[in-house]
């Protein structure tokens, strides 16, 4: 069940459209050249959490990109439509587990484009769907990863902005296809190293590392100055986290930093917080005190 809503200057709560019926041109740039930006956020409970931290990205990655998308409260309008539309057909299934307002989880997606080459606008949308089961499973058993050199430096994002560098923009092929290099080799998921041993990012999540020195707790991540997402379940997180007593870092973090924590997760907006159970195949410490203790401060976050 997938709810589809475009933005359109001609419906102000935005256009319900068929999503299993033909919709974009085949000549829109998102297709062609994957020239384009998107959030993704997580939908439980009734409500679309940390709406205001995706609104917020989606315009810097549309600044970084020079693509203009509509304004927000366009995208707040599409997403009420959206999510009212997929409550609706989640009661006429008649499936407890999908109920509204219940533990099902959606993923609601803001997608724009720069549209069709010549056509002077751009096309954005709004889709809301159930969340992979995948993902709360790895929630709970973990996920093996590999070290993979992105075939940067730490510093390319300073000297060539071009490359678009901590923006979430539609052409993701490259982290799809780390995600398939990892399971072709007996792992879940990815953890990018710059070419001068920096950790960076997950191709869909951001890392983060715990230490333990006696009673103080101290968490870390790997610093933006390396071109990575800004990862807006991260932000929160370090929020909820500094106010719960934990010391916060940020990087620069390198391989043997993680292999040495006391634990590690990939954490993203739709997965949520996923321990990471070993590197390149070597087993690393977990703690699941901390991971339920984070766990209970990222279901704390609006």
């Amino acid at each position: 069940m997938t709810v589809l809503v475009f933005i359109d200057p001609s419906a102000p709560a935005g256009r319900v459209a068929d999503a299993s019926a033909p919709q974009l041109s085949v000549l829109d740039q998102g297709v062609t050249r994957g020239d384009g930006v998107f959030e993704s956020a997580l939908y439980k409970g009734g409500a679309v959490r940390k709406l205001d931290m995706h609104l917020a990205r989606l315009q810097s990655s549309a600044q970084l990109s020079d693509l203009e998308v509509p304004a927000e409260d366009a995208w707040r309008a599409a997403v009420a439509t959206a999510v009212a539309q997929y409550d609706d057909e989640a009661r006429r299934s008649a499936s407890a587990a999908d109920a509204p307002g219940g533990e099902a989880e959606a993923v609601v997606k803001l997608i724009a484009t720069r549209g069709s080459e010549g056509s002077g606008h751009g096309t954005s949308w709004v889709t809301v769907s159930p969340a992979p089961a995948l993902g709360r499973k790895q929630r709970e058993s973990g996920v093996r990863v590999l070290f993979l050199d992105r075939g940067y430096d730490s510093t390319v994002a300073e000297r060539a902005p071009w490359l678009l560098m901590g923006a979430k923009t539609l052409s993701y092929a490259v982290n799809m296809a780390a995600l398939r290099y990892a399971r072709s080799n007996g792992a879940d998921d990815v953890i990018f190293t710059s070419s001068d041993g920096r950790v960076l990012e997950g191709p869909t999540s951001t890392v983060l590392l715990a230490t333990r020195d006696g009673d103080e707790k101290r968490l870390i991540t790997p610093t933006l100055r390396t071109g990575i997402l800004p990862g807006t379940t991260q932000g929160a997180l370090f929020d909820q986290a500094e106010e719960a007593g934990w010391k916060l870092g940020y990087g620069p973090v390198v391989p043997q930093d993680l292999l040495e924590a006391d634990a590690v997760w990939l954490v993203s907006s739709v997965r949520l917080l996923t321990p990471v159970t070993s590197i390149d195949g070597e087993a690393i410490s977990t703690d699941g005190e901390l991971t339920a203790e984070l766990s209970g401060l990222i279901e704390a976050i609006e």
